[in-house]
């Protein structure tokens, strides 16, 4: 049987960890009390009746003789009496206090104790933890009523903007062109105001934007601008409501920057009253709207089912340790302190079940056509079980993958085919080389991606939280190692094939083809519509990839940014794949000219922008990140990016030009660079280097236990990003010798980056834990602005 800190330790929220009862502490007090009995117990027995044989059974007779005497004539006499304090007074419990007062408990001892020091301590913490269920409790149940609140305002003038664009579309239906297709740049940000209460017929003749808008305004809803405007007492304009729709797409960031620049001008009302063009809604905005709408919902409910497991997990925390104080003790105290526990907040309010009730209610008639069960999948996804199929699947083609690659080394061996003298070693190395090379740099990535997802799993760090992945596709650890060992497989097997082949006298031109087959089958796989392996995650990848090269048309998210990371630790994998395209658009595996490739003015100058796209996508996540939020280390941590494509274009300059110049550059250049990513390494993205840190050099908040392999991973981290040094020695090494040294670092950065991600995410985990977010932030589209 699983003991119950094990349970409670898997099923708590991870953010709202410290706000759960401290159950392992209060174990601590109940084992003090524990130990406390023992020796007084035996001193008492020696001091009354001496050493005999007889003592067990007294002392068995004196505990069965108190326990009928506390049970039996004063049963009813109370043990403890749990008092309440409301507002600083110290008055008995009252059902009927009011919410807004803040209730604090406190135990007082109606009957000594033997160890009264122990129990009093017990019960001190006991009160401080059931108090900090409550705040905790009643503050987060406000908020998520607060949030309840402004869904419904939003959600109802959802359905009124529905309600008036279906009628005027039904009842002009016979009017071609009524209503635009399309809106100017400004219609993004068409504003709305309270409802009006007079207003006028708007007459026949008036153009077809006022119709629309005496329609809306019928209907409570009026335009900032608007002729018809309803206005205070005092002549002012009410307060107005606009429709904010995130700048998450290209279409919709350039319509923003369109519509920032142009808004005084077209939104400014006219002279004789009218109303601006731009004031106007269209039906895909109302689709955004009605989105963003739906997200909020299932993020609400989301929120409510956390606070209710909360209060359960709480409850059952404080009912098992006061069975284990009883159990020590030998008192009965935990029925008169669970009365009080049942009647605090946290367990007698019935908003959240109520709270959650209701948005059920209206999520399935508004978003999912009164079908319950199609609304339960958005509200409640399922997670993926744990499969043993893949478990076996995943030692199946490790053990390939290594009884192949062990027959592919033999073979290599004794065709001796990365012997300099043999004439087919640089064919080799220019043609099978960078494809395999590039396929082995992925998986490698892959497989730190599973050690990344174990550990964080194992640890408890909310990864999918963050990441906003959805838990019913979400990749686990599992899958992620089924992914790498399977493609792996493939990858040596084309191989051993391709050097069978080979040897047995094929011609290069057919086995050359043998790459580049298996290329295009991967990307058919990784393209491919049908719901086969990974279809969600494979899609979700070749969006995020969508997104980072379109950057900074889309807005950054934390996994967006996180993937472009990635990308700069694969600059490598990146030039495999131009030397790969190079080899076989230019047909070199037909005539096996690599001169073609790799002395190509065009070749040349795009290993430059190769080298630069990483950082470059990463520059542009940042300056739209400040543009978003402001905040002035997002143009520092630019600055990083484009000291590291100086540093970058300097190396690449000296691979080609080996002058004293370039090298004092390359020198210069890449310290700066190592210097500026280390500080951000460990500063920014760990969270190392507090000097008021309680651990020193590191952070407050630690999730492993052990620290000293926090000062490893800094060091590690430290001589891994210094591996440039090695582009510097020009070691006089052969082809075969270089491209092994070349792959070897490519590896180590891969793995460096593998080793980072957990820090990076750890550090990501305790930020957002900090300040108890476990559910995410969904803007919402209507929202309250003064028009003045």
């Amino acid at each position: 049987m699983v003991k119950f800190s094990k349970e409670l330790e898997a099923q708590l929220i991870p953010e709202w960890k410290d706000a759960f009862v401290n159950y392992w502490q209060l174990k601590k007090h109940v084992k003090k009390i524990k130990l406390s009995r023992k020796p007084k117990q035996i001193s008492e027995a020696n001091r009354d009746f001496g050493l005999s044989i007889f003592d067990p059974i007294r002392l068995l007779a004196g505990k069965i003789s108190g326990r009928f005497q506390n049970n039996a004539g004063d049963k009813e006499a109370e043990i403890i009496q749990v008092r309440s304090k409301i507002g600083g007074g110290d008055d008995d419990h009252n059902d009927n206090v009011e919410e807004e007062e803040e209730e604090l408990y406190e135990t007082e001892h109606v009957q000594l104790f033997s160890e009264e020091d122990e129990v009093k301590a017990f019960f001190e913490k006991l009160d401080e933890e059931l108090n900090k269920v409550n705040q905790f409790y009643t503050t987060k149940e406000s908020e998520f009523l607060e949030r309840g609140e402004k869904l419904n305002k939003q959600l109802q003038i959802l359905l009124d903007l529905k309600k008036v664009l279906s009628d005027r579309r039904r009842k002009t239906l016979s009017t071609p062109g009524f209503l635009p297709r399309s809106y100017p740049p400004s219609a993004r940000n068409s504003d709305f105001s309270e409802p009006a209460t007079e207003y006028s017929e708007s007459p026949t003749e008036t153009s077809q934007e006022d119709e629309v808008i005496a329609a809306l305004e019928k209907n409570g809803v009026n335009f900032i601008g608007s002729a018809t405007r309803s206005k205070t007492k005092n002549g002012k304009p009410k307060m107005a409501m606009r429709i904010d729709i995130p700048a998450t797409t290209p279409t919709r960031t350039i319509s923003a920057v369109t519509s920032m620049l142009w808004e005084d001008v077209v939104n400014t009302p006219k002279k004789d009253g009218s109303h601006s063009p731009g004031d106007s809604i269209n039906r895909k905005k109302i689709q955004c709207a009605e989105k963003m709408i739906r997200g909020a919902f299932v993020e609400l409910y989301r929120g409510l089912g956390l606070l209710k497991t909360y209060s359960s997990l709480n409850m059952v925390a404080f009912t098992k340790i006061l069975k284990k104080f009883d159990k020590v003790s030998s008192q009965q105290a935990s029925n008169n302190y669970l009365k009080i526990v049942k009647r605090s907040h946290f367990i007698s309010s019935d908003k959240v079940v109520r709270l959650m009730d209701e948005v059920e209610c209206l999520f399935t008639k508004q978003f999912a056509n009164n079908d319950r069960k199609k609304a339960m999948k958005f509200l409640r996804p399922q997670q993926l079980k744990d499969s043993h199929m893949v478990t076996f699947f995943v030692g199946l083609f490790t053990g390939c993958f290594v009884t192949l690659f062990t027959v592919y080394a033999i073979l290599a061996h004794l065709c001796g085919m990365f012997s300099p003298s043999q004439p087919t070693d640089a064919a080799y190395m220019e043609t099978v080389y960078p494809v395999f090379s590039m396929f082995a740099l992925l998986n490698l990535h892959l497989f730190m991606y599973g050690c990344n997802l174990f550990m964080w799993k194992s640890t408890r760090i909310n990864y999918r939280f963050i990441f906003e992945f959805q838990p019913s596709t979400a990749l686990k650890f599992r899958d992620a190692f089924l992914i790498c060992t399977s493609l792996m497989t493939a990858v040596v097997a084309a191989m051993v094939v391709h050097l069978i082949l080979l040897s047995n006298g094929f011609s290069p031109r057919q086995v050359d083809a043998i790459p580049g087959i298996l290329l295009l089958l991967f990307i058919a796989l990784l393209i491919c519509p049908l719901n086969i392996f990974y279809r969600p995650t494979r899609y979700c990848f070749l969006r995020v990839i969508r997104n980072i090269v379109c950057s900074p048309f889309y807005k950054v998210l934390m996994v967006d940014f996180f993937m472009a990371d990635q990308l700069t630790s694969q600059i490598p994998l990146l030039r495999h794949m131009e030397s790969t395209a190079c080899y076989f658009m230019a047909g070199s595996f037909k005539t096996h000219r690599y001169e073609t490739c790799k002395s190509g003015k065009f070749y040349r100058e795009l290993a430059y922008v190769i080298s630069f796209a990483p950082y470059y996508w990463r520059a542009m996540q940042c300056a739209r990140r400040w543009f978003d939020e402001c905040d002035v280390k997002n143009l520092a941590n630019l600055g990083k990016y484009v000291s590291a494509m100086v540093a970058a274009g300097a190396r690449l300059t000296y691979a080609r030009q080996s002058t004293d110049l370039w090298l004092v550059i390359v020198l210069i250049t890449s310290l700066v660079a190592t210097v500026y990513q280390l500080y951000w390494d460990f500063v920014q993205d760990w969270g190392f280097f507090n000097p008021k840190s309680k651990n020193p050099w590191l952070r407050d908040d630690l999730i492993l236990k052990n620290k000293g392999i926090y000062y490893v991973s800094i060091a590690l981290n430290f001589v891994l990003r210094v591996a440039w040094v090695e582009t510097v020695l020009r070691l006089n090494v052969g082809m075969f010798e270089s491209r092994l040294l070349e792959f070897l670092l490519a590896s180590l950065e891969v793995i460096r980056r593998g080793h980072w991600n957990f820090y990076r995410l750890e550090n990501e985990h305790l930020n957002n834990a900090g300040k108890f977010r476990a559910v995410k932030a969904v803007p919402l589209p209507f929202r309250e602005t003064d028009s003045d």
